[in-house]
């Protein structure tokens, strides 16, 4: 895989490159809620603005459905890149169309545009490869080089993460080049004791990973949604917790096989419980109840875990030499249910060793609790694109830049 510092050392002054970044950022109106994102990309865009390229950025946001949508529009967070460069950003306000064609013909040496919504165009995520294709020859005649650096789609075989690539000379950004370094280091080269700590919704999101990692972890603490299947699957009552029966099965049989290999399998012991889910918007307090995590009532629902497991969870990764952290362990963006969260990044900056945040609702977390970035080893800006690393899976998006 070709980099970025090899493309710079080739000279770039007067060329343009399409940098595929990730601007995939939550919005309140057209308020940017956490800039993440946008913050990562900027040192691949200033070095080749610097270098005197003509820089057309590009990225989806959410998920319109193939047309224009204003509450989907990239134009905020085109704003907001300017901020951090220090200098006018123009904006595209189509993709391949004459707003976009006459913005990046306008380009001088060293700046740099946005074009709007990748998206908006059918083309991007078609499933027809010769729909897809056709977008990509149109994004291709915008320039001369492509720079992926947009981690968090590099698992989706779109237009412009997979298909665009191949029609143009590419280049890994210094995002991609940082994310799949520290990746290897979960996979490849890994410290030990090696620590998992998986929480969020769904247990089904996360089967796959914890089918990897039980050959490789040497601990896998569960929380969040998705600890309800593992404590019902154990025998135990979880009231009205979100629950997925189906994937019982399959949990019952990861118990097993981590007590076969040797990997300690770390649930809760005790949890918050309510009769119903918080008030997000208001953040009316709850008033949550802590009881066992085999004593749950039948018509309360857990939404964290509760000072037992806390302190559970921090004796679990205090000497961990790596830790791999993906998903929430309760609902955090209620205060009453933050302390849990709060608990487990609290011990990864602890911790000894490697830490890597996985992205999505973790590394949001770790932002709206206030938490320093820089004491963490890392913080993806890819939950699903990590996810599918550590599964083994092939990233179209990366296997696009190797070729």
């Amino acid at each position: 895989m070709k980099t970025i510092d090899e493309l710079l050392s080739e000279g770039v002054a007067g060329k343009r490159v399409f940098v595929r970044a990730d601007l995939n950022v939550p919005l309140d109106g057209t308020t940017i809620t956490d800039d993440g994102r946008i913050r990562a990309v900027v040192p691949t865009v200033k070095a080749l603005a610097d270098a005197g390229a003509r820089v057309i950025v590009a990225s989806h946001l959410g998920r319109p459905k193939g047309a224009p949508d204003p509450a989907f529009s990239l134009a905020p967070a085109a704003a907001r890149l300017g901020e951090l460069l220090g200098a006018d950003v123009a904006f595209a306000e189509d993709t391949v169309g004459s707003s976009a064609e006459a913005v990046v013909s306008g380009l001088a040496d060293g700046r740099v545009a946005v074009i709007e919504n990748l998206r908006f165009n059918a083309g991007e995520t078609s499933k027809d490869d010769a729909e897809r294709a056709a977008f990509a020859d149109r994004l291709a005649g915008l320039a001369d080089v492509y720079v992926g650096d947009g981690f968090g789609a590099v698992h989706r075989g779109h237009a412009s993460v997979f298909d665009l690539p191949k029609r143009l000379p590419h280049y890994a950004g210094y995002l991609i080049a940082t994310e799949v370094g520290v990746l290897k280091k979960l996979t490849d080269d890994v410290q030990r004791p090696y620590v998992v700590a998986l929480g969020g919704a769904k247990v089904s999101d996360k089967l796959a990973v914890i089918d990897q990692l039980l050959g490789k972890a040497d601990r896998l603490l569960i929380g969040g949604g998705m600890a309800y299947t593992f404590l019902k699957a154990k025998g135990y009552e979880v009231g009205i917790s979100l629950l997925q029966e189906d994937q019982i099965p399959a949990v019952k049989e990861y118990i097993e096989r981590a007590e076969k290999n040797g990997v300690e399998l770390v649930l809760p012991v005790d949890v918050l419980v309510a009769s119903e889910f918080p008030d997000l918007k208001t953040k009316a307090p709850a008033n949550p109840t802590t009881v066992a995590a085999d004593a749950i009532p039948a018509d309360q629902e857990g939404l964290d875990i509760g000072p037992e497991t806390r302190k559970l969870y921090a004796s679990k990764l205090a000497d961990a030499a790596t830790v791999f952290w993906n998903g929430p362990m309760g609902v955090f963006e209620h205060p009453d249910y933050a302390e849990g969260t709060k608990a487990v990044a609290q011990a990864l900056v602890d911790a000894p060793g490697f830490t890597v945040v996985g992205g999505g609702d973790s590394a949001a977390a770790v932002r709206t609790l206030g938490f320093d970035e820089n004491a963490f080893g890392h913080i993806s800006t890819g939950g699903g694109a990590s996810l599918e690393y550590l599964e083994g899976k092939t990233l179209p998006g990366l296997a696009a830049l190797e070729d």
